[in-house]
């Protein structure tokens, strides 16, 4: 059984290329959590956590793109949640890559089901509907 399970009424901001990020974010989180929960080398949890790290950053760099072409009011405030998210994320790996953290926890895996629920029914909800006026789908 996934860690995440998407579910379109609960989850969908109703822009497609984005809900495909999500989903996308969703499978990367599954892909460490069944890492983690196999014990799996640290080079296959290394390099999945670079991934959802690396697909995090070119999915915020989307939405940002599109709040400041269309002018979103709360641009500045998402695009902190964003760089928030962003730095607890290298961080985490800086500590991976040096031995600091051995192995993930089921905390870490919290953490970031709880932060992308959050964020996806919080923050990116109160979006869609303004970009959804704006012609974006």
């Amino acid at each position: 059984m996934p860690f995440m399970v998407w579910e379109d009424n609960k989850f969908s901001v109703n822009i497609n290329h984005l809900d495909v990020h999500h989903k996308r974010l969703f499978s990367l989180v599954n892909d460490l959590y069944d890492a983690m929960k196999g014990g799996k080398a640290k080079e296959v949890l290394g390099k999945i956590l670079t991934e959802l790290i690396n697909y995090t950053v070119y999915h915020f760099g989307a939405e940002e793109e599109l709040f400041q072409k269309y002018g979103y009011p709360e641009y500045r405030q998402h695009k902190k949640e964003h760089e928030d998210l962003t730095n607890q994320a290298k961080d985490l790996k800086d500590r991976f890559d040096k031995g600091e953290v051995v192995a993930l926890t089921m905390e870490t895996m919290h953490f970031l089901r709880d932060w992308l629920n959050n964020h996806i029914c919080g923050s990116d909800k109160k979006y869609a509907p303004f970009l959804n006026s704006k012609g974006i789908a």
